[in-house]
């Protein structure tokens, strides 16, 4: 069953930046599908399974942006 989470994520201002953050959290286990608003920062994460909140911090954090508690 398929588990849908939304994040906020600061920092981002162009296309390239959600490439970046879209690629990131796809990489993690489960992934199927990642949303990206880049006018509000909203980052809808579609999984198999429910995701562990940090490793979505994590990749957020490696693509060089950082999701907003």
């Amino acid at each position: 069953m398929a588990t849908t989470a939304t994040y906020t994520v600061s920092g981002m201002t162009c296309g390239h930046c959600v490439n970046a953050v879209t690629s990131e959290i796809s990489q993690l286990d489960g992934v199927t599908d990642v949303n990206v608003d880049l006018s509000t920062g909203a980052v809808t994460v579609t999984s198999d399974a429910p995701l562990d909140d940090a490793a979505v911090a994590a990749a957020v954090d490696e693509a060089g942006y950082e999701v907003v508690k």
